[in-house]
């Protein structure tokens, strides 16, 4: 980034920091007259998501990112306050059936098919003698061999996921929420400035987060408890069954029911506060709901051990309803929120423009007419339950294999897997429409590749090289359409799966025996296809995991894809990995405020690919005073292209319009060539002005005296490589010196492209 291998830290630490030349180490202090230009600055923040191989940990938290990114992919609205917190509270309730489901599929796992099932079956025990001690078919049946001692010590696996999702929270909650933001009054009309990233309290999350931790720690907790508590209970509720125990278990339900309600009432309450910064911690209630919770599962698990000495364990546990329960409430969440983000979207005509600024028409280009959002969230609930399902079969063909001793997972389960083949198939058409539009779209685009470059022999590898990279390119702009299908076709295979569990009580193959022999081999090819596609799944992402604990290259893959989903705080789901901008924002906010202020200075911030979005949101969190100091040069930027489209509310048309007056300058730099940048797109005359018009690349067609070799595409990387970058930049410092009056002679360019500097 420096283009120096002499270079120092000048603040921060081993996970983000500033760099400087060594020789500008104390430019400040020793102004030489030998320096010429700016004295330029790196930030580096590229371990805050991909640092050291605990990092690998967070692959099982992939659906609790993608819901919480749903929160913020609402539609833009200013007048309707009360809908927003609607939008807001489907999808922390869509992120707390999240947490249900994954410690509900532990405990399918430990406590329904190695506790109940296996270890109550002599050939399965056989076969494991692992659990030979809690198998009631020795000759001398231990004291763990009765089926509540067996979930009571199986439920211990469950509750140990739960506590490892609440130290990883909270882990990262005090190294990232815990950031202290610079303080700030916030000043009038920052509510309808078009973004709320320029609230004092956006980028410090701290109270919320541990208020939704000890929520969805207490709800792991307590589905644990009831998953033990509901067997014991049916027992002892049948007839003949001991009362005083009968009593004790309607208590339980009662505590679990009265619990799961509390739980419900935190996860309720009204969410962020951004107009200040809130350091309210709610100690009370962040201390005491996991601790009741934990109490609640002990006396669970005493209630569980006592004697029931004629007590059998038959059949599965009720997994069907427990999973049909949680998948219907998904589905019901996902439809609510679908008509909550398209009244936001319906009620937002216009996009304010600002004082003396026309007001803007809608957005056409957000993402999938507002339903962005909802899409997203059905997909982390799919991805949720494709991770518990794959966990629960693969355990079950360990266990079992073929032999078909012991009843396996819920039927759900079976019924969730066979939806996986005609899943895949849609995306095969998927894929197949995108193909020939690519094709299409290549054909166009060699076209416009022999005029950019005339005069130059044609070389017609070359440009169908060049003509498929732009082409391949331009998929970026078709991700709604594919988001858009897939979850759509969750949505009704899933209800298909549910319908067909809850009417059939069986699998799939044996629901369609006795039917035409067609529907039965599809059902068989299916339910077998299933299986081995989620087993299949389950493996390799254990194997990326394990690669990405072992290899640091894979672990910067990972955390590339971290780039975006753990940009946003964490306001939707407190076990989701964590948002590094709550770290980065107020480093870069810090670093520009105390350096103008010392200075008297003005400087150049520029942001390449994820580093403009960070630019963009530590400008906004500015004084406006310190941001008239301020140009922005942003290249290979996705503000517009992704962040634009699928997070209107924040960065739609109004919020980037707002960024350009408020900043002295800004201009984009983007290649046609490039998946991730694009323009920012702003309306009316903005746009030639802070637009540059696409870069060419390669930089030459055929080899020339300047490049006697061929010339890369460069596509994403390497914009520094093309003269128009420091060109642009030198005249973003001239407006400056121009736009500034009375200042010293002090000047500045900080990079905060923090990834390229690997």
């Amino acid at each position: 980034m420096l283009d120096d291998p002499r270079t120092v830290r000048v603040t921060g630490d081993a996970t983000a920091a500033v760099y400087r030349r060594a020789d500008d180490a104390d430019a400040e202090e020793h102004p030489r007259a030998d320096r010429a230009g700016p004295v330029r600055e790196a930030y580096v923040w590229c371990n805050l998501t991909s640092g050291n191989g605990a990092r690998a940990l967070w692959l099982l938290l992939l659906p609790f990112m993608v819901v919480n990114l749903a929160h913020w992919m609402r539609p833009a609205s200013r007048h309707h306050p009360r809908t927003v917190r609607l939008y807001g509270l489907l999808v922390r309730l869509a992120g707390l059936t999240l947490t249900v489901l994954l410690v509900a599929a532990a405990c399918e796992v430990a406590l329904d098919l190695a506790a109940w099932q296996c270890a109550g079956t002599r050939a399965c025990v056989r076969n494991h003698s692992w659990l030979g001690f809690l198998s009631p078919d020795r000759p001398d049946p231990g004291w763990w061999s009765q089926p509540g001692r067996r979930l009571a010590l199986a439920a211990l696996v469950p509750a140990a996921l739960t506590a490892l999702l609440w130290y990883l929270s909270h882990r990262t909650w005090s190294a990232y929420e815990s950031q202290q933001p610079m303080s700030r009054e916030a000043r009038p009309g920052e509510e309808t400035d078009g973004t709320a990233l320029s609230r004092p309290g956006f980028w410090y999350g701290r109270r919320l987060v541990a208020r939704l931790r000890a929520a969805h720690t207490a709800a792991g907790f307590l589905t644990v408890a009831a998953a033990v508590a509901a067997p014991a209970t049916r027992h002892d509720r049948a007839p003949g069954g001991p009362a005083p125990l009968d009593v004790l278990g309607t208590l339980l339900d009662a505590a679990l029911v009265l619990g799961a309600a509390v739980v419900l009432a935190v996860v309720c309450r009204r969410g962020r506060s951004e107009h200040r910064i809130d350091r309210q911690g709610d100690r009370t209630l962040v201390r005491l709901l996991p601790q009741g919770a934990i109490l609640l599962l002990a006396l669970t698990l005493v209630y569980a051990c006592w004697s029931r000495p004629e007590w059998q364990a038959t059949g599965r546990l009720p997994g069907d309803a427990t999973f049909g329960g949680l998948t219907l409430v998904q589905g019901l969440l996902v439809i609510a929120l679908g008509l909550v983000a398209r009244t936001l979207y319906r009620t937002n005509p216009v996009t304010w423009g600002g004082p003396g600024t026309p007001d803007v028409p809608l957005d056409t280009r957000t993402a999938m007419r507002g339903f962005a959002g909802p899409a997203v969230a059905m997909l982390a609930c799919a991805l949720g339950g494709v991770m518990s399902g794959g966990v629960c079969q693969r355990v079950a063909d360990w266990l079992d294999g073929t032999r078909h001793s012991i009843p396996g997972p819920p039927v759900l389960l079976t019924w969730q897997a066979s939806a996986i083949p005609p899943l895949i198939l849609v995306l095969l058409a998927v894929v197949a429409r995108l193909g020939r539009r690519t094709l299409r779209q290549r054909h166009r685009e060699a076209i416009a590749v022999e005029r950019a470059y005339p005069g130059e022999p044609k070389d017609t590898t070359r440009t169908r090289r060049i003509a498929s990279t732009r082409a391949m390119a331009a998929l970026t702009d078709r991700a709604p359409f594919v988001v858009g299908v897939l979850s759509f076709a969750t949505l009704l295979l899933g209800a298909g799966a549910v319908a067909g569990a809850f009417a059939t009580g069986d699998t799939p193959s044996a629901a369609a025996r006795g039917t035409y022999a067609l529907v039965h081999g599809a059902a068989e090819t299916a339910q077998a296809l299933g299986s081995w596609l989620i087993g299949l799944g389950f493996i390799l992402f254990v194997t990326w995991g394990r690669r990405a604990y072992k290899d640091p290259a894979a672990r910067r893959t990972i955390g590339i894809l971290w780039d975006v989903g753990t940009f946003w705080p964490r306001a939707a789901h407190p076990f989701a990995p964590p948002c590094y901008a709550e770290r980065a924002v107020p480093d870069l906010t810090w670093r520009m405020a105390t350096w103008t202020r010392a200075t008297g200075g003005r400087l150049v911030l520029s942001g390449h690919s994820q580093g403009s979005v960070l630019a963009a949101a530590a400008a906004w969190q500015l004084r406006p005073a310190t941001r008239r100091r301020i140009a922005l040069l942003t290249y290979g930027s996705p503000l517009e292209r992704l962040y634009g489209r699928w997070f209107p509310a924040h960065f739609g048309p109004a919020a980037l319009a707002s960024l350009h007056r408020e900043v002295a300058c800004w201009r984009n730099l983007y290649r046609p060539t490039d998946p991730i940048g694009g323009p920012v797109r702003l309306p009316g005359d903005c746009g030639p002005e802070v637009d540059h018009e696409p870069l060419t690349d390669p930089l030459a067609y055929g080899r020339t005296e300047r490049h006697p070799l061929p010339a890369p595409v460069l596509g994403h990387s390497d914009y520094q490589a093309d003269p128009v970058f420091a060109a642009e930049r030198e005249l973003l410092l001239a407006r400056l010196r121009t736009d500034v009056p009375g200042q010293r002679p002090h000047g500045n360019a900080q990079d905060s492209s923090g990834r390229s500097s690997e």
